[in-house]
């Protein structure tokens, strides 16, 4: 391949480029804990995990649903997303185009994340 050909393909690539692909995990690392310290076993995406300790959530685009079966828990607990904050570079991202960098970022949810803290209400 000709220099031309690779200076052609990286410019593209980097063109179609978001900021919160470059910047940031496909994974959200969170605290999640009870309001009462309460140690209990949680399920998040299909995996099971006691807490308190940190979970792994993975960036889907989708609201995260935290369930549990303690009876001196809310069965659920609704982690909602929010945009990462390096998605909001794409604003300043004139080469690329603010457009097309925030649409590579949804594709591929890097533009989602997730409350550092997470706690489940228990009595």
């Amino acid at each position: 391949m000709s220099f031309k050909k690779v200076v052609a393909v990286m410019g593209a690539a980097t063109l179609m480029t978001g900021c919160a692909t470059m910047f940031t995990d496909s994974t959200k690392i969170s605290n999640v804990s009870t309001s009462t310290g309460k140690e209990i076993k949680i399920k998040v995406d299909g995996v099971y995990h006691n807490i308190p300790s940190t979970v792994v959530l993975s960036k889907n685009g989708q609201d995260k649903v935290i369930e549990t079966d303690d009876p001196s828990c809310e069965k659920t607990t609704v982690v909602e997303k929010e945009v990462e904050g390096s998605a909001w570079l794409n604003l300043f991202w004139l080469p690329g185009g603010t457009i097309t960098s925030f649409i590579v970022d949804s594709a591929n949810s890097k533009m989602w994340t997730y409350e550092d803290n997470v706690v489940i209400v228990c009595s």
